[in-house]
């Protein structure tokens, strides 16, 4: 098996349209990188007191079963996608959250993406966060890349560009790094995108030269020059300030490319080191029409050797 560049995807796989949406999500994600993939299906444990008669030995088979068809289909279908068979590894593991199952693997198999589909009765084109989601999402030590719902049916050939969602903060710099580095792997440029809010109320239909919007939008710009002056050396960075009166109707308003992913920054409120869903990037993630990559809080950038220039 293959592994020039240290970078494994792990996908979390079932056999449904979750799970295909996240294969091709996956693949395409492997194949850009030259990585290898392992495909889990995590299953139930099987009872902890033995049952009676041959109960949980029925139990156990089913189990096997189960899994030995799941993974059957998912290694046909990534034979589809183009990634070759050397490079895919099939794993079973038993634990009762699926979520926390896959980030055991994670672990052991030193994965550095995971990467799951939505809940199988979210809006089509969206990312519905179900209960495997909402555990990667509270917990992983490593980003987490999940595909919205629908995604196999027309996937893209490459990657196209990443939007990162940036908020200039304390903790954001390493993993803006880390988000730029990813875009330089993946060969695409990286946007930087600040969403501005309307204040609410009446303040919002009497619009004041120099008031509340409009130092928060120099305030975004200034905080955006400064995370794009951080990749010297490259040719500018995009940056774009999008105002709207909330998270869904702003993000609606700014294009994405077929092909493009959309990175957020988990909340500075999480554990240190690991993907933990905020408020806001929670409403960004239910709002975007594209996959969204969150990143651990304090994601380590590139030492210096590496550091990634912005396309």
């Amino acid at each position: 098996m293959s592994d020039t560049n240290g970078t494994r995807v792990l996908v979390g796989y079932v056999p449904d349209e979750r799970g295909d949406d996240a294969l091709a999500l996956a693949a395409l994600l492997a194949r850009t990188l030259s990585a290898p993939l392992t495909a889990v299906h995590v299953h139930p444990p099987p009872w902890p007191t033995p049952g009676p008669g041959s109960v949980d030995a029925e139990w156990v088979a089913y189990l096997k079963g189960q899994a030995d068809e799941a993974l059957t289909a998912a290694a046909g279908r990534l034979a589809e996608l183009g990634v070759p068979e050397r490079d895919v590894e099939l794993r079973v593991h038993s634990h009762r959250g699926s979520g926390r199952g896959l980030i055991q693997v994670a672990r052991d198999a030193g994965a550095d993406l995971i990467v799951a589909g939505s809940a199988p009765r979210g809006r089509r084109g969206r990312v519905a966060i179900g209960s495997t989601a909402d555990q990667l999402l509270h917990g992983s030590p490593v980003p987490v890349v999940l595909a919205p719902r629908g995604y196999a049916a027309h996937p893209p050939r490459r990657f196209a560009r990443m939007t990162l969602a940036y908020w200039r903060r304390r903790d954001a710099d390493g993993p803006l790094s880390a988000a730029a580095a990813l875009a330089e792997r993946l060969d695409v440029e990286l946007r930087l995108l600040t969403l501005v809010l309307r204040p609410p109320g009446l303040a919002a239909r009497f619009h004041v030269p120099g008031g509340v919007l409009d130092r928060q939008v120099a305030q975004a710009e200034e905080d955006l020059r400064y995370a794009a002056g951080l990749f010297g050396g490259g040719p500018p960075v995009e940056r774009l300030t999008a105002v709207g009166p909330d998270i869904a109707k702003t993000l609606g308003t700014v294009d994405m490319l077929h092909g493009e992913v959309l990175a957020c920054l988990s909340s500075h409120d999480g554990p240190l080191r690991k993907v933990f869903l905020g408020e806001t990037s929670g409403k960004i993630v239910r709002a975007a029409a594209c996959p969204v990559l969150l990143l651990p809080r304090g994601a380590a950038a590139p030492t210096v050797g590496e550091k990634a220039q912005v396309r």
